[in-house]
């Protein structure tokens, strides 16, 4: 599992939005993202450069 920080999510609807796009990307088996912390944990493999890209394309930044 690894963990990263997304910033910018105010809302639940944020919440659903970075989780369905980053379970989208391929082998990621499951992403779990809360809010209150601003951390999406992710099980499976993920290319990093790929996940930055989705989130932005969402509209937050990870870090």
């Amino acid at each position: 599992m690894k963990i990263y920080h997304v910033e910018g999510m105010t809302c639940q609807h944020c919440v659903h939005a970075v989780k369905e796009a980053v379970e989208a990307l391929p082998d990621v088996q499951e992403a779990n993202v809360d809010l209150k912390t601003g951390t999406l944990k992710i099980t499976g493999s993920v290319n990093e450069n790929e996940l930055k890209k989705t989130i932005e394309e969402e509209g937050y930044t990870l870090s």
